[in-house]
């Protein structure tokens, strides 16, 4: 998993609330359990007409921010199904951070396994920075991890809580079997004694 520092890059604003999974990657394009290919669905009926063509005022189709790497979008973000191919689609389509009111628990817990860093904030600090990502692609946001702060193009911060571990888990670039291989040398060193005590396992 890439590691996550610092980022400084363009926000979209997508001021709704209670996006669910099924929004963010629709059901039909969950036949992979592959991380890489999903970006180009994303918020797929949302981006796509039916006869395939982009409907241009859906704000990741416009061209300022179709290299948006942060999202500032409303309360309940990811609520619905539990499917991990949500972060999967968010992540391969480039969207390293979401910053938004509230969170669904397993969405919020999927994020951090896939490299992606959602943000709590309060209304009012959500409703400064999606004004600041309205402002296009020349209004940089930048999200600092190793000091938990949210900065405007303008230089107006806020600061973020984030679980100790989780944010270890970032910073290092260690998803959930990153953590069992830092252990590798531990558990051959058991593995060798086990086999060695019981060799008819």
């Amino acid at each position: 998993m890439e590691k996550f520092s610092t980022i400084t890059g363009i926000a979209a604003p997508m001021p709704l609330v209670n996006i669910d999974t099924d929004m963010i990657i629709p059901k039909v394009f969950l036949k992979t359990i592959k991380r890489s290919g999903l970006g180009v669905n994303l918020f797929d009926e949302m981006r796509f007409d039916r006869q395939g063509n982009e409907i241009p005022d859906f704000v990741l189709n416009k061209p300022q921010y179709r290299d948006a790497e942060i999202l500032v979008t409303g309360d309940n973000f990811g609520c619905g199904s539990s499917r991990e191919h949500a972060p999967w689609a968010l992540k391969d389509f480039g969207i390293k951070s979401i910053i938004a009111t509230s969170f669904a628990d397993i969405f919020y817990n999927n994020c951090f396994k896939n490299g992606i860093l959602p943000i709590v904030l309060p209304q009012e600090a959500v409703d400064v920075l999606m004004k600041d990502a309205e402002k296009g692609a020349n209004a940089r946001m930048t999200v600092d991890l190793e000091n938990q702060t949210v900065t405007t193009s303008d230089g107006e911060s806020f600061s973020f809580e984030v679980d100790s571990f989780k944010k270890h888990c970032l910073i290092e670039g260690l998803d959930d079997i990153g953590l069992t291989m830092e252990k590798a040398a531990a558990i051959d060193t058991f593995e060798a004694a086990a086999s060695q005590a019981r060799p008819w396992v």
